[in-house]
C-alpha cells in the first residue's frame, strides 16, 4: 500500500479527505499515474481516458511491466532514479509521450511511484501555436516600427468614383469567402489599403495579415522568408530554425504584394502551396499543412508576362479567380479633393491646426495627372502642410512640378491685384493668337477682337 499523504493542518483545512485529492488530481490536464512497487495500476486520473482513449476501469489493478515493459515508470523503480521532461514511445498505443517520473517511499524504502506525462502530438502543436504568435508578435512590431518611417495610410478606402465602386462592390462580396484574389492597378493606386480591407471584413478579420512584398526580397532570401527553415539548414542560419511568411499567416491571410517580380522558380512552389495547401521549410522533411487565404497584387501586365515566358500561366489561372482593377487616379479625378481632406486632416493633427486648400491650389491638383497615383497625392500634400507657414496651403505651397510652367493660374496666388491678374491673361491670349498665326503680327490682328491700340503696342511689346 501507498502510504498515507502528509499535510500541514491549517484553520482552512483542518484535515486532508481523500475525496478533495482525488478531485485535485482529476482536474489536472495531464496523465497522473500511480503505480506501486510490482508495476500494479492504483490510480489514473480523468486525463488518462482523454489523452490516451483508454477507460481508466480498464487499466485499474492492471501491471503496467505486461502492458509496456518499457515504460519510464519501471525504469525507474528498478534503479531508483527520478526522470523529469523525457520522451518514452508506448507501444501499445503507438504514441510519443512527454513527462516526469518520480518514487514514493515508506521511510527510505520505494513502494511505488508517480508519473505525470501528456501526449507529445499535443506538445508540438502547443509549441507550433507559440512559436506562431511569438513570431507575430515579432512581424507586427516590425511592421510598426516601419510604419512610423513612413507617412500613415488612410484606414479605409475612400472615394465616389463610380469604378472605384464597382470594384469595392466585388471586394465586398469575395471578401466572405476565402477565395483567392488577385488585385491588379499602377503603383501607388492603394493595392495594399484594399487587401487589408479585404482581410479586415473576412472571417480571418481577427488573425494576422502577413505582407511579403515580392519584389523588395532578394531572390537568393525568398525561398527562406516565405517558408522558413530548420536548425543547421543552412550556414548563417538562426539557431533553432526560423518560422516563414506562410507559417506565420497560418488561419489568417498572406498578402504577396508585387507578385509579377517572383521569379518562375519560386512561382512554382508557390502554386504547390495554393493548390495542396502545404510546404516544407528549408532542410525540414516534414510537410506542414497551413490554412490561409492568399491575397495577391501587381502593377505588371501578368498576361503579357505569359506571352513572354517570364509568368506562369496555370499559375495565374490559380491567382486570377476574382480579379479586382483598382482605377488610376487620373481616372477618378472627382475622387482627388476629398482624399486630399482625409490627408490634410491627418497632417493637420501632426502639426496642431487645421490645412485647407485655397481655390488656386484645388484646380492645379485636380488639373495633375498624377502618374504616381494615391501616394503621389499624399507625398505632395505633405510636402505642402510642412512648407505652409499658415493655414491655407496655396500654389506657392506646392511642388514645382504640379504647377503647369505657361498657365494664368501660375501667377502669385497671393496677389488679388485685378489688373495683374487681367495683364497675366491678356499677355497668355496675345501671345497665342501669335503662335497660332506663326507669329505675323498683321494676322494675328485680325483674330483678337476688339482691336485697339493697346493691343496693338502689347503685340509689338511681346512679339
Amino acid at each position: 500500500m501507498i502510504s498515507s499523504v502528509h499535510a500541514v493542518t491549517t484553520n482552512y483545512f483542518p484535515r486532508w479527505d481523500p475525496e478533495l485529492l482525488f478531485k485535485i488530481l482529476n482536474n489536472i490536464h495531464d496523465v497522473v499515474l500511480v503505480i506501486d512497487f510490482n508495476t500494479t495500476i492504483v490510480f489514473a486520473n480523468e486525463a488518462y481516458a482523454k489523452i490516451l482513449g483508454v477507460p481508466v476501469a480498464k487499466v485499474l489493478g492492471r501491471r503496467l511491466d505486461k502492458i509496456e515493459p518499457k515504460a519510464k515508470p519501471i525504469e525507474m523503480l528498478r534503479t531508483g532514479e527520478s526522470s523529469y521532461c523525457r520522451r518514452n514511445y508506448l507501444d501499445s498505443l503507438s504514441i510519443n509521450v512527454i513527462g516526469s517520473t518520480f518514487p514514493l517511499y515508506n521511510g527510505k524504502k520505494i513502494i511505488g511511484c508517480v508519473s505525470i506525462f501528456k501526449n507529445i502530438n499535443d506538445v508540438v502543436e502547443l509549441n507550433r501555436e507559440l512559436n506562431q504568435t511569438k513570431g507575430v508578435a515579432a512581424y507586427l512590431k516590425e511592421q510598426l516600427e516601419l510604419e512610423a518611417q513612413l507617412p500613415n495610410s488612410f484606414e479605409e478606402y475612400i472615394g465616389r468614383n463610380c469604378r472605384l465602386k464597382e470594384t469595392l462592390k466585388l471586394a465586398a462580396k469575395v471578401a466572405k469567402t476565402d477565395t483567392t484574389v488577385l488585385i491588379l492597378g499602377e503603383s501607388g493606386v492603394g493595392k495594399e489599403v484594399l487587401a487589408r480591407v479585404v482581410h479586415n471584413s473576412s472571417t480571418r478579420k481577427n488573425r494576422p495579415m502577413i505582407k511579403v512584398n515580392c519584389a523588395a526580397i532578394p531572390e537568393d532570401l525568398i525561398e527562406s522568408e516565405l517558408f522558413g527553415y530548420e536548425d543547421g539548414a543552412f550556414t548563417g542560419a538562426k539557431k533553432g530554425g526560423k518560422l516563414g511568411k506562410f507559417e506565420l499567416a497560418h488561419r489568417g491571410t498572406i498578402f504577396l504584394d508585387e507578385i509579377g517580380d517572383m521569379s518562375l522558380t519560386m512561382q512554382a512552389k508557390l502554386l504547390r502551396i495554393l493548390q495542396e495547401k502545404e510546404f516544407e521549410r528549408i532542410g525540414g522533411i516534414r510537410a506542414i499543412k497551413v490554412d490561409i487565404r492568399v491575397i495577391a497584387a501587381t502593377n505588371r501586365n501578368l498576361e503579357k508576362m505569359i506571352e513572354d515566358g517570364s509568368f506562369r500561366r496555370d499559375l495565374y489561372y490559380r491567382l486570377n479567380i476574382v480579379p479586382l482593377m483598382l482605377t488610376p487616379l487620373r481616372e477618378r479625378k472627382d475622387d482627388i479633393l476629398e482624399l486630399a481632406k482625409v490627408f490634410l486632416k491627418q497632417f493637420a493633427k501632426e502639426l496642431g491646426h487645421e490645412l485647407t486648400l485655397s481655390p488656386q491650389a484645388e484646380r492645379l491638383l485636380k488639373a495633375y495627372d498624377w502618374p504616381g497615383n494615391i501616394r503621389e497625392l499624399k507625398n505632395v500634400l505633405e510636402h505642402a502642410s510642412i512648407v505652409c507657414s499658415n493655414k491655407v496651403i496655396t500654389a506657392n505651397h506646392l511642388p514645382a512640378h504640379i504647377i503647369p510652367k505657361k498657365n494664368y493660374l501660375s501667377v502669385k496666388e497671393k496677389s488679388y491685384n485685378i489688373k495683374e491678374i487681367v495683364a497675366s491673361v491678356e499677355k497668355e491670349v496675345i501671345l497665342s493668337a501669335l503662335k497660332a498665326c506663326n507669329n505675323n503680327r498683321t494676322e494675328a490682328l485680325s483674330i483678337l477682337n476688339p482691336i485697339g491700340e493697346t493691343v496693338i503696342l502689347k503685340i509689338r511689346l511681346y512679339w
